[in-house]
This record gives structure tokens, sequence and C-alpha cells, in this order.
């Protein structure tokens, strides 16, 4: 196991080389940066207690650690749930004994659990490192690679997407791209019709739906986010017939991160909207010097699978990891599953 020299970010120049290690990372994804921090504790309620190590060979990292909860009594994420990927951030090699180190002193900390979510394409790593005493969660994601250029990149879109990008631009569809506030609220205004939507899916009380897709996601939030992020936060609205059909928020940076999407589903689904959104956030990715286009996660829904395939995105299992002092996650998924019982929730296909 590597030497591990601790100290806590907790004063300025410790955020002095949080953000040196994050600007020397060439993959590094917006949601490690110390601003995207600034974002989940000024929107989400937490804590961050963000986590430094320096190996022995000269070589720093930061885990980005958010904490909700009081004293002993608290429950630590990186990140937290609907704040995208979280893990390490580093300036130098990070080798499976490396991570070990990391994972060893995260069983120290004073709170109930740790749960890390990381990226996707670092699952080989994770999966090396990690000790018996965190479990593994299976997790699928999709990533497009933009190696080539987009040229290359488009080369391997389905030609169902093709014909679908051809479509929206005949039928005249347009895409405004931006952070201001009334892309975000068309965005918004669309998220909450796809609550709706969802609801009507899955089962579930529309009225529990919305409060729920507000609690998670409510329109402060991506206020909040867009001033912190600057340009990295990118709204792309498409637009027919003068109305908003669809929209995507596309986290772009060196590795960019489509992180949510909302539509109009009658006028998206005549208009095919949402392939014109995907090709005008990849080809943008591929100016900006991004290395890969991250769909997020897809889970067991083949739709979904489907739909990231027509782009080129490639399947990526990866694993989430989680470390409990007490059985919480899984007293609180039985109860959970009590709910939807009750409820006749069906998880969306």
């Amino acid at each position: 196991m590597a030497n591990v020299g601790l100290s806590r970010l907790d004063n300025p120049a410790a955020e002095t080389v949080w953000r040196e290690i994050y600007h020397r990372n060439d993959e590094a994804m917006a949601s490690l940066s110390p601003e995207w921090a600034e974002a989940v504790v000024a929107a989400g309620n937490f804590r961050s207690s963000p986590q430094f190590y320096e190996f022995s060979d000269g070589g720093r990292a930061v885990l980005p650690l958010f904490t909700r909860g009081i004293g002993s009594l608290r429950y630590a994420w990186s990140p937290p749930p609907a704040w995208g990927f979280g893990g390490i951030l580093s300036d130098g090699v990070v080798t499976p004994a490396k991570l070990e180190s990391i994972f060893a002193h995260l069983e120290t900390l004073p709170c109930l659990g740790v749960r890390i979510r990381p990226n996707p394409l670092a699952a080989e790593l994770w999966a090396a490192a990690a000790r018996p005493a965190w479990t593994s969660i299976p997790r699928l994601a999709h990533v497009v690679d933009l190696s080539g250029g987009f040229d290359a990149v488009r080369g391997r879109f389905h030609r169902n997407a093709h014909t679908n990008i051809r479509r929206a631009r005949r039928l005249g569809v347009e895409v405004d791209v931006g952070n201001s506030e009334g892309l975000i609220d068309e965005f918004h205004g669309m998220l909450q019709l796809s609550f709706a939507r969802w609801a009507r899916k899955q089962h579930e009380p529309a009225a529990l739906a919305q409060f729920r897709g507000m609690r998670r996601d409510s329109r402060s939030k991506f206020t909040t986010i867009a001033a912190r992020m600057g340009d990295r936060f990118r709204l792309y609205v498409a637009r027919a017939r003068g109305r908003p059909a669809a929209a995507i928020l596309i986290l772009m940076d060196r590795q960019a991160h489509y992180t949510r999407g909302a539509i109009d589903e009658p006028l998206a689904g005549e208009t095919k909207a949402t392939d014109l959104l995907q090709a005008t956030a990849i080809e943008d990715a591929c100016r900006l010097g991004s290395t890969h286009y991250h769909m997020g996660e897809t889970g067991n829904s083949t739709s979904i699978a489907q739909f990231k395939c027509r782009f080129g995105a490639i399947a990526v299992p990866y694993a989430e990891y989680r470390f409990e002092r007490f059985p919480l996650a899984r007293l609180d998924g039985i109860a959970r599953g009590a709910v939807k019982r009750i409820l006749g929730f069906r998880d969306a296909p």
C-alpha cells in the first residue's frame, strides 16, 4: 500500500492546491472542480469536506467529498445524489495501491458511511483498488469517444441519427446555446413537463413526481450552477415553430458530460429535435477540446441505450462504491420498495 500523507482542504492554500491539480489534469470533469463544489454547497445544503492526499512519489490527489448531518451522524458522498460524477482528481499517476490507501483512509472518517460514484472510464482502476469493507454497486453508462475530431465522430453516428438530424433541419429546428436566465426558464419548464411524463410511465402520483423532481432539480439549483460554472455550464435549447421542443444541459470541460435532458414530447418527437441537440453539443465538445462526451447513467433501459448508441456511444460498465458502519442503504431500500408497492410504481423501461 502506498504511503499517504493526509491534510484537510479547509484553508485558502489548500484550495489553491485543488485548483492547481484541477487545471493540470488533462481529463478533468467539471464536477470535480472547486467551482462545482461551491455550487453543491450553495444549492444542495451540503458541506464541502474535500480530502487531500500526497503520496511518497510526490503525486497529489483530491477527492471532493460532501457531507450532511451532525457530528458522527453525518453521511458523506462523492458526489451527492443527482450531482454528477465524483472520485479523485490527481496530478500524477494513480495506481491501485494509491487508490486502496484512499479507500482505507475514508473508512476512518467519523461518519455513518461514504458513497463514491467515480468516472466510468476509470472503472478498472477502482475495481482493482476496492477493499473488502466496501460494497460494489453495478452501474452502466454510455460514453462517446471524441478522438479524431467531429468528422470522425459523426462518421460513427448510426444512420438513424443522420436521418433524424436532416429531418430536424428540414423542419426548421433551431438551437440556442448559453447559460442565460431565459434559457434556464425554458429548460426548467420542459423539465417539469418531463416530471409529469415520467409519473405517468411509472404509475406515480403526479404531485409526488413533481415534488421529487423539484426537490432534486429546482430552478435555483441551475441558476446557482450557472453562476459558479460560467461557460462550462451550457444549455442547448431546440425550438420548432417558435416553441421550445427540447433542451439538454452539458457540463463542458476536458471531458464533457450530458447531465440533464427535457422535452415537449409531441413536438420533439415530430421534429427529432433531440438528435439535432446531441449532434450540436458533440460538435461543440470536439471543437472545445473535450476527449470524451459522457451521456450519463443508462441503467437497464433498452430504449435509452439505443438512443445513446445512435451517436456512437459505447456502453461502459462501472461501479459505485459504498462503505457503511450500519446497513442504512439496505434499510432505505426496503422502505422505498414498500412505498413503491403501495403506489404500484413501475420503473420506466
